[in-house]
Order: C-alpha cells, then structure tokens, then sequence
C-alpha cells in the first residue's frame, strides 16, 4: 500500500475520532446546564409556594381573632342586656315585590296645607279666567257687547257652551252686578255663581277615605300617553301615606320601556312596595291580578295600579282595560277608577273622557298641570259632561304638588 494513502487513512480516523470526543463533550455540557436550569426553577417555585402558605396561615390566624374579638364583645353585650324579642317583618313572595329601603323613607307634605299652595300658584299664574270676568262685570252699566264678552272669555277659559250660557243668564239677573257696580258686590256675585256651578255639595272624597270602605281599596289610574299618569300614581301614593295608609303600587303600564322602575323610584321615598313583572311586554291584566293578591296578602288599605297610557279610539287597548278590572276584581272590587286628564288640553280632553268613561266606567277626574292652565273651565265642563267630580288636582312638578280637589280654594285663587 502506498504510504501516501497510509497517511490519508491514519488522518480521518483521527480527525474522526476527534469528532466524536467533541459531539460527547458537547452533549454533557448540554445536559449538565439544563439540569440546572431545572434545578433553579424548582427551586424558585418551591420559595413562592411557601410565601403564599405562610400568608394563607398569617390570615387565617388573623380572621380568627377577628372572630374571637367579635364573639367576645357579643357576649358582654348580651350579658349586660336582657333579651327581648325582636318583630321581624314577614318575607316578601315571589321575585316581582320590590320594597323601598327604609333609611331613605320621606315624610310627604301633608293634604292640609297642599291646597293652600294650589290657591296661591293660581293666583300667580297666567290664569286670565277669573280676572278676565271680574274686569268686565265690575264695569258700570254692562252693555250687550259686555255680555258678549263675558260668555267669550268663559268658552275660551273652557267652561263649554251649556254652562256659559247658564253662568250668563244667572249672572244677568243678579242684582248686585246690575246698575252701578260694587266692586266688592261683584267679586261676591261672580264667586257664588262660580262656586254653583264648580259645586261645593259633591262628594269629592277618594272611596278608599269613606267610611266602610274595602280593604284593600283599589285605585286604578288610566288616561291617554303624556298626561302624567305613572307621576300621578307615584303622586297619589304619596299624598295616602301622608294620611297614615299603608300602600301598594302595582306597575301595569307594561308597554312603556321604564315605567315600572318609575314607579319604584316614587315608591322607595316613602316606604311603599311595588308589584311589577319581570320582564317588558308582559300581559298588564296578569301583573294586575299578581298585585291584588298581594295586596290582600299583605292587608294593604290601597292598592294604586297604574295602566299604559293608550289613544282613545284604538279599540283593542281600551278594551284591554276592561280586562285589567275584570281580572282584578277576581282577587278584589274595584273601588275607584281615576281619569288623569292634562287641564292644558281643554275641550280636547272631553273626547277622551268620555271614551274611557265608556270602557271601564270612572269615579272621579284628575286634572294635571292646572296651575299653570289657562283653560281653568275644564274643572266645570268635565264634571257637567260625565257626571262625576274632579277629586284631585296637579299643583306643579314638585313630589308634593298633587291635593285633594277644593272648589272654594280654586275659585278663590283664579278671582286672586
């Protein structure tokens, strides 16, 4: 064998041979750092483990003396203070009750001096009805144009026709304004015939205030959209705690997006639980009957239901009013149905009186935003119109502003 290739053979084992030493050394090396790498890790993750151990201990042993130091102070009280029983208040049924907290209970104002109020915004207002008649029949020697004039501020104050006619003829024959006019004598003879025609003998009392009423009483609040019928209802259940009752809201007005937590909103201030679905668009007639319920449950003297506000001629919605009292009345008589009408809409809210009248049959009239009114006559012509009295008036947009519905008061103030 040649000696050159000798050396070529005896060169690449070497060189191989050298190889393999460096690929072992290098893979020892490898596997002696990952090693402790892991090592590290175990390490700091065995150290973090016994951190969070010894602070779970520290508050372990912390809450326990919390607790020690509790049940202490319990026992010195209890061994200092006789016990006594405690009244608890009976669990409320079912998820639609909702309670007002107690801390924040307002006390609201009183019925007593609410009209008050009503005589002295009417007086202040931009009422020209009272003023206006008073201005003309003070003249000396009415003339025919006078007359005329009287009878044109009346149907523009909304007296309506029948009752202008009436009030001028009484008011023609009266002697006091014929002649040479005593201011004063005037004042006296337009008040009294104001004053007949308002009607100061009406029963004007909620049926839930007369003697041998129902209890519950069951109020249910209905009207067209936008006369403040859900405000009115937060209103009136005011104005009955006032008066000592212990109330009961039942939110029916399903239709409206809020208006039950409207109607919660006004019955957490004072104290009053309100009766409400679950869920939106659900059937008004099932919460109505869900509230009567409850409310004999619970021995409320009045429960308040209000409705969606509905177009009197959508047949379909007023005669789903009749519904919602049939169905109440399976759990308890309807004892009253208030008309909530806005006094700004004049002669325009006749229609829909009469209308709801029809359906499901009202006791008596709330007229909204009288004080600011210019159309006071409406007070006359819807009672001549469906035969029932205005039993509550709106004063403004305060919580307090609604009152029981006083004739004097209300001619005094539009004569102011």
């Amino acid at each position: 064998m040649d000696t050159n290739v000798i050396i070529a053979i005896v060169v690449v084992v070497v060189i191989a041979a050298l190889l393999a030493i460096g690929g072992w050394w290098f893979g020892k090396s490898r596997k002696s750092a990952v090693d402790k790498s892991t090592e590290a890790a175990k390490a700091k993750a065995d150290a973090r483990l016994a951190t969070e151990k010894s602070a779970a201990q520290s508050a372990a042993a912390s809450a326990e003396n919390a607790e020690k130091t509790k049940e202490t102070a319990e026992s010195a009280t209890s061994s200092a203070t006789p016990e006594s029983p405690v009244a608890t208040e009976p669990t409320p049924v079912g998820s639609a009750v909702t309670e007002s907290a107690t801390p924040a209970v307002e006390t609201p104002e009183a019925a007593g001096t609410r009209m008050q109020r009503l005589k002295a915004r009417l007086s202040k207002s931009g009422n020209p009805f009272g003023r206006a008649l008073f201005n003309i029949l003070a003249k000396d020697q009415l003339s025919e144009s006078d007359w005329e004039d009287v009878e044109d501020t009346l149907l523009l104050a909304d007296v309506g026709a029948e009752a202008s006619e009436q009030l001028v003829e009484e008011l023609r024959n009266d002697a006091r304004i014929a002649g040479q006019s005593d201011p004063a004598e005037v004042r006296a003879a337009l008040k009294d015939k104001l004053l007949k025609l308002v009607g100061t003998d009406t029963d004007r009392r909620l049926n839930a205030d007369k003697e041998g009423a129902n209890k519950p009483s069951v109020i249910i609040m209905v009207g067209v959209n936008g006369t403040g019928k859900t405000t009115t209802a937060g209103k009136l259940s005011r104005l009955l705690v006032s008066e000592g009752k212990q109330v009961m809201l039942g939110a029916a007005d399903t239709f409206r997006a809020a208006a039950a937590d409207q109607l919660e909103t006004w019955g957490a201030k004072v104290g009053v639980p309100v009766v409400r679905s679950d869920k939106d668009g659900a059937d008004p007639a099932s919460v109505a009957f869900e509230a009567g319920a409850k409310a004999k449950e619970e021995n409320a003297d009045v429960l308040i239901i209000d409705t969606a506000g509905r177009l009197q001629n959508k047949a379909n919605l007023m005669d789903e009013l009749g519904k919602i009292r049939r169905v109440t009345e399976k759990n308890l008589p309807v004892d009253e149905v208030l008309l909530v009408l806005d006094a700004t809409t004049g002669q325009n809210g006749m229609t829909q009186a009469k209308v709801f009248a029809e359906a499901i049959g009202i006791t008596g009239v709330v007229l909204s935003k009288l004080d600011g009114s210019a159309k006071g006559g409406i007070v006359i012509s819807v009672q001549k119109e469906l035969g029932v009295p205005v039993k509550l008036v709106g004063l403004g947009e305060g919580p307090d502003d609604l009152a029981p519905f006083d004739p004097e008061g209300f001619v005094d103030g539009i004569l102011a």
